[in-house]
């Protein structure tokens, strides 16, 4: 099965399979198409694909696009039954793999080009764009797209996932953080400046570029796209600036930052669970043209409690990332997991314990790269604890874990404000905390009689007792286990 090229081969292959479902009756864009979403993701149900918005005929509604890994198998052509570590082995693989430029496309050659709005023309109110949840501060354009920029000086072009709010017909204001590579690159040029900066959003992108805008990888999104699809992603020159955007997007918006004006935005639902930002004035988005496709998608994430694509998505790619990042540093890493009901803010790293200090020195790299702002937590376990299995960490943790000796605290660090234990004055000045659980043995206790005996089937039997035990398991009377 080959990678879905664009959002709709994808909505296409996830209603072939079950994992997404036509909702043909008219829904609300005000809070019920939003209710819908968050209801599949708080029930891990198919995503919803919602055919008839109300006041917006001829547009159509995707939500919840990757909140699953089976959806997220399917978005890499791969089964929808993949396991996750498959599923982390195969991103792993072609992402290591020779780099995939993009291709240039005519303009006729662009679906997103099919209907184009400049001028008087540009309102966003034709847009549906909806109230994802009952409270946000306005309706939100951007929850799951990329938007687009190029570095001016460098010229490397970066997608990012900023929401963005409308504010008016042609004025949007979204969250953009310090550390991102977005405000680097104000903050760094543009501000001290007080030029504006050309921008695309994208809306309705192939679930492998939305992947790639998620993900903290060093390599550039759109060759990122080709290495996760195995083929070039298509791309088209903007009307009103010289970015580059996928040909195949749903909707695609331009325009640029404004250096010196900026409007309110939030507050807004986050992936965290709660509503943490409060209404601020923010980085502010002037638009300046519409373009999209005939019975154009609009995609929509509704970030929450427990699991959307939000959680799920940036977990993964986070997790895989730091993996990357330990072992380039030569640290003897087995494996790396963030459970996305972490909300992403918790890393669970196996090691083989060979020398002290190593959970100090993980967190220390974790915590010191590009991805630390993200996450808060570091879990280092043993090589004999199964890092995708909950039962098996949270034992080694409580057991493990010294109450005095195995907690490293690190004050003051960069952190995000949406942290939602953080104080007002931790939100405010984006100020975070971290803490790695040492959950090893120490390397200086003797292994026979200081490091206790793990009491388990798979530690304490021999394993002819344990083959035996696991062949007749049917024929005691319990039922296969799977």
């Amino acid at each position: 099965m080959a990678a879905p090229r664009s959002n709709r081969e994808f909505v296409e292959a996830c209603i072939k399979s079950g994992d997404a479902v036509r909702i043909k009756q008219e829904v609300d864009w005000e809070n019920e198409a939003g209710a819908i979403v968050r209801r599949a993701c708080e029930l891990a149900a198919p995503a919803p694909f919602m055919e008839k918005i109300k006041d917006y005929p001829g547009f159509s509604y995707f939500g919840a696009p990757l909140s699953t890994y089976r959806r997220m198998a399917i978005s890499m052509g791969m089964d929808p039954a993949s396991s996750l570590p498959e599923i982390g082995r195969e991103y792993v693989k072609r992402t290591n793999g020779e780099v995939v430029p993009p291709v240039l496309v005519d303009r006729k050659d662009a679906p997103c080009k099919e209907n184009i709005l400049k001028g008087a023309d540009v309102d966003l109110c034709k847009l549906p764009v909806p109230l994802v949840h009952d409270g946000d501060g306005g309706r939100y354009v951007g929850t799951w797209h990329a938007v687009v920029t190029k570095h001016p000086v460098r010229g490397d072009v970066n997608w990012g996932m900023y929401r963005q709010m409308m504010f008016d017909s042609r004025t949007m204001s979204g969250a953009v953080f310090p550390f991102s590579d977005l405000g680097k690159a104000l903050n760094d040029y543009y501000l001290p400046r007080g030029e504006s900066c050309p921008f695309a959003t994208a809306i309705g992108l192939s679930p492998l570029a939305a992947m790639a805008a998620c993900a903290p990888s060093p390599i550039p999104e759109p060759e990122l796209t080709g290495m996760l699809a195995g083929e070039p992603v298509r791309l088209v020159k903007c009307e009103t600036n010289d970015l580059e955007v996928p040909a195949d997007a749903e909707i695609i918006l331009e325009g640029e930052i404004c250096p010196d004006y900026k409007v309110e935005e939030g507050p807004f639902g986050e992936y965290t669970g709660y509503r943490t930002s409060p209404r601020d004035f923010r980085v502010t988005f002037r638009v300046n043209c519409i373009t999209y496709r005939n019975n154009a998608t609009m995609t929509i994430s509704n970030m929450g409690v427990p699991q959307d694509e939000g959680q799920l998505l940036r977990s993964f790619s986070l997790g895989l990332e730091l993996e990357k990042l330990l072992k380039s540093q030569g640290i003897p890493v087995t494996g790396v997991y963030m459970h996305p009901r972490s909300t992403h803010h918790m890393m669970i790293v196996g090691v083989k314990p060979t020398y002290s200090g190593v959970a100090q020195q993980i967190g220390q790299l974790a915590f010191g790269s590009k991805l630390g702002p993200w996450f808060h937590m570091v879990m280092v376990v043993d090589d004999q604890t199964d890092i995708y299995n909950w039962d098996e960490v949270y034992h080694a943790f409580c057991t493990r874990c010294h109450p005095a000796n195995g907690i490293h605290i690190y004050k003051n660090s960069p952190g995000t404000p949406l942290y939602p234990f953080a104080t007002p004055h931790e939100r405010k000045h984006s100020i975070g905390s971290k803490v790695v659980f040492d959950c090893l043995w120490p390397t200086d206790w003797d292994k026979i009689n200081d490091v206790p005996t793990l009491v388990s089937f798979k530690h304490v039997y021999p394993q002819d007792i344990q083959d035996r035990v696991l062949a007749n398991w049917t024929a005691y009377g319990y039922p296969p286990v799977k």
